[in-house]
C-alpha cells in the first residue's frame, strides 16, 4: 500500500500542476461561494451543486497527496492505526449493518462514490457487485479506470450523477445502499423527502441503508453565537452545502417508509485523525511552496491548503465540543 500511496501522492502532483486555468477558477469561485452561503447568502440549489462539483474536480487531487483519497475521515475506532486503518475499520462497521444474507449474490449502491475506493473493498469483501454514482466526472472516470486495472470491471460499475435528481436504476435493484459523508451534508431540509423517497424506490424489500455521515448533534444550537462562528469556518472545509440533525434526516427516511434501526453518535471523534492530517498538510505545505517558487504549482495551492487548516482546526474545536460529528450512524431498513 505505500507505494501505492507514493504512486496515487504524484499523481496528484501531476494533475493540479497541469489543471486548466478555468478549473481552477472554477474551484476558487466554488470556494468563495461557499463561504457566501455561510455568511447569509440566499442559494439556490442547481447554483450549489455546481459549486460542488467545481470543487471536488480539484479537492480530490489535492487530498490524494496527503492520504486522503477516499475523502472522508473516520472514528479513530484503534489509535494503533492511522487513517486508512481506521477507514478499513468503519468500512467493515457499515458493510456489518447491512446484514446482507448472501453477500455473495449481493448488489449494493453507494451514494456519494468519490473514486470508488469503498465500493471496491465492499465487492473485495462480499463478493458481490457494487453500484456507485457521484457528481464528478474525473472521480468516476478515475474509479472506472481502477476497476479496470483490479479485473473487476465485471462486479463494480460507476456513472456520474446527482443527489438531486432521480436515482437512475429501476424500483428494488440493491440489497442495500450505504454513504460516507456524502450524501446528507448536500441537502436542504425540505429536499430530504425526495432523496430518502429515490433511496427506498430503488432497494428491495427488507433492504438496508447504512452510513457513517456528517451531521449536527443535537447539542449544536444556531443562536449560539460560537456554534455559528465555528459552523461558518469548518463546513466550507468539509465541502458541504448544508448541515443537518440526525433527527431531521430520520424523520425523512421514515416518512419514506423505512424504520429507523439505528441512529447514533460516531463510536469514537474523528478529531485526532484530523489533527494528523492537518500537521501532515503543514508539513506538506513546505513542499508546495518551494513548487511554487519554480512555477511547478500555482499559488493559489497554498492558499487552499491554508483555508482548509483554518477549517480543521475549527472542526477539531467543534467535535471536541460535541456540537457536530463527521461520522453519525443511521441505519435504516426498508419495510
Amino acid at each position: 500500500m505505500d507505494l501505492y500511496r507514493i504512486k496515487t501522492a504524484f499523481v496528484g502532483l501531476q494533475r493540479l500542476a497541469t489543471l486548466p486555468e478555468e478549473d481552477k477558477q472554477a474551484c476558487i469561485d466554488a470556494y468563495k461561494f461557499f463561504q457566501r452561503m455561510q455568511a447569509g447568502e440566499e442559494t439556490e440549489t442547481a447554483d450549489e451543486t455546481r459549486a460542488v462539483a467545481d470543487y471536488y474536480k480539484v479537492l480530490n487531487n489535492m487530498l490524494s497527496i496527503f492520504d486522503l483519497e477516499k475523502l472522508y475521515i473516520p472514528p479513530q475506532l484503534d489509535e494503533s492505526l492511522g487513517l486508512y486503518g481506521n477507514q478499513l475499520l468503519c468500512e467493515q462497521a457499515v458493510l456489518e449493518e447491512l446484514d446482507l444474507d448472501e453477500p455473495d449474490e449481493s448488489h449494493l449502491l453507494d451514494m456519494g462514490c468519490g473514486r470508488g475506493r469503498i465500493s471496491h473493498y465492499f465487492a473485495s469483501m462480499t463478493g458481490g457487485q457494487v453500484s456507485g454514482y457521484n457528481i464528478d466526472p474525473d472521480q468516476i472516470e478515475n474509479a472506472i479506470d481502477w476497476a479496470a486495472e483490479c479485473e473487476m470491471s465485471d462486479q463494480l460499475h460507476f456513472k456520474v450523477g446527482n443527489h438531486h435528481d432521480p436515482l437512475e436504476y429501476e424500483a428494488g435493484t440493491f440489497d442495500g445502499c450505504f454513504s460516507f459523508q456524502a450524501v446528507w451534508p448536500f441537502f436542504k431540509k425540505e429536499e430530504l423527502d425526495d432523496h430518502a423517497q429515490e433511496m427506498y424506490r430503488v432497494l428491495k424489500p427488507g433492504a438496508r441503508y447504512a452510513c457513517s455521515e456528517y451531521l449536527l448533534t443535537p447539542y449544536f444550537d444556531w443562536d449560539n453565537e460560537e456554534h455559528a462562528a465555528l459552523h461558518r469556518k469548518f463546513l466550507p472545509t468539509l465541502a458541504a452545502t448544508q448541515s443537518m440533525y440526525p433527527a431531521d434526516v430520520c424523520a425523512a427516511l421514515e416518512r419514506a417508509g423505512f424504520e429507523i434501526l439505528v441512529s447514533a453518535p460516531s463510536k469514537s471523534e474523528a478529531w485526532p485523525l484530523c489533527e494528523q492530517k492537518r500537521n501532515l498538510i503543514f508539513m506538506g505545505r513546505r513542499a508546495v511552496r518551494a513548487l511554487e517558487a519554480i512555477r511547478v504549482l500555482p499559488p493559489w495551492v497554498e492558499e487552499s491548503l491554508d483555508l482548509l487548516q483554518t477549517g480543521g482546526e475549527a472542526w477539531t474545536t467543534a467535535e471536541k465540543a460535541k456540537i457536530a460529528d463527521l461520522n453519525w450512524r443511521i441505519v435504516a431498513r426498508k419495510n
